[in-house]
């Protein structure tokens, strides 16, 4: 499907130069001379580079057509994700390249959304929020104020955030997975 140039989103699969590109940034420009552009960067999902494009907003780019499916999480091993269809229990497995660092927020029975290419799995999207436990955190310091700052803390699933003065190790709290942010304590 074609789109106009000015409808770039992150995120969005594009295909351009005979290959499959993920939208890492994008960034709308219009100068004081010249027409109007969208800078972009994107990252190919076969090769695994980077291309920094400019497209002018009279332009228009294909976007990949895709299958969007929801799967359960099952397990994991050494080198694959396994993940189940709850509507007809069918498995399959994407190998932990494809997963790469959202596998780490991964958990049994989470459901995710897996978008297809030509019936081949490209990424995973997770849901916007997960709950997570806190592992281990610095004690806070008295006289800290809680709106400037922040400790470190470690999660239960080994990701490293950071969290207000008042969490404590053992605490549930929610994060944003698109931003690895603390939201809100539980």
């Amino acid at each position: 499907m074609k789109i106009n140039a000015t409808e770039i989103r992150v995120g969005m699969i594009l295909e351009y130069k005979d290959d499959l590109w993920e939208v890492l940034k994008t960034n709308h420009v219009k100068p004081g001379k010249g027409g109007a552009f969208a800078q972009v960067e994107m990252k190919s999902l076969n090769k695994n580079t980077k291309l920094n494009e400019r497209f002018r907003s009279s332009e228009t780019v294909e976007k990949a057509s895709l299958e969007e499916i929801k799967y359960n999480f099952l397990y994991k091993d050494d080198n694959n994700f396994y993940f189940m269809d709850p509507n007809n229990f069918e498995q399959i497995s994407i190998s932990k390249d494809l997963v790469g660092e959202k596998g780490k927020l991964l958990y049994e029975n989470l459901e995710v959304s897996i978008n297809f290419h030509d019936e081949n799995p490209l990424n995973i999207i997770l849901p916007n929020q997960i709950i997570c436990k806190i592992e281990t955190t610095d004690a806070a310091l008295k006289g800290q104020t809680v709106s400037s700052s922040y400790k470190p803390a470690k999660l239960n699933n080994g990701v490293n955030i950071q969290v207000p003065p008042f969490i404590e190790s053992g605490d549930t709290v929610v994060i944003d997975t698109r931003t690895m942010e603390y939201i809100k304590k539980i």
